[in-house]
C-alpha cells in the first residue's frame, strides 16, 4: 500500500492560485500513474490530471490552461498548480496512486483529501 498525504488546500478568491502537494510513502518512480481527482458536494469524483511514470501528462478539459500537474521524484511529491481559480473548482481534491503487484494486479491508493474553496 502507498500512503499519500495531501496539503495546500484552502480558501481563495476567484482568479487566485493555490498549489497542492501530495507526498507519497514510496519512490514515486515505482508508481505507474499518479493523479489528482476532485469531488464537489453532490457530484461524482472526477479526474483532474495525471502523470505517468514516464512523465506523460494529461489534464481534464475543464482545467486545461489553468492547472498544471508536476512532480519532484527526489521528494516523492506530485504537485497541482492551480491558477485562475473559479468557484466551480470548489471541491475536495484527492491524490491517487495506481501501481501494480508482482502478478500484475492493480492497486489504487488514495489520500485523505484537501479542501479547496473558491469564493466569487
Amino acid at each position: 500500500q502507498v500512503h499519500l498525504g495531501e496539503s495546500g488546500g484552502g480558501l481563495v478568491q476567484a482568479g487566485g492560485s493555490l498549489r497542492l502537494s501530495c507526498v507519497a510513502s514510496v519512490n514515486i518512480f515505482s508508481i505507474a500513474v499518479m493523479g489528482w481527482h476532485r469531488q464537489a458536494p453532490g457530484k461524482e469524483r472526477e479526474l483532474v490530471a495525471t502523470i505517468t511514470r514516464t512523465g506523460s501528462i494529461n489534464h481534464a478539459d475543464s482545467v486545461k490552461g489553468r492547472f498544471i500537474i508536476s512532480r519532484d521524484i527526489a521528494k516523492n511529491t506530485v504537485y497541482l498548480q492551480m491558477n485562475s481559480l473559479k468557484p466551480e473548482d470548489t471541491a475536495v481534491y484527492y491524490c491517487n496512486a495506481i501501481h501494480y503487484g508482482l502478478r500484475n494486479e492493480r492497486y489504487d491508493d488514495w489520500g485523505q483529501g484537501t479542501q479547496v474553496t473558491v469564493s466569487s
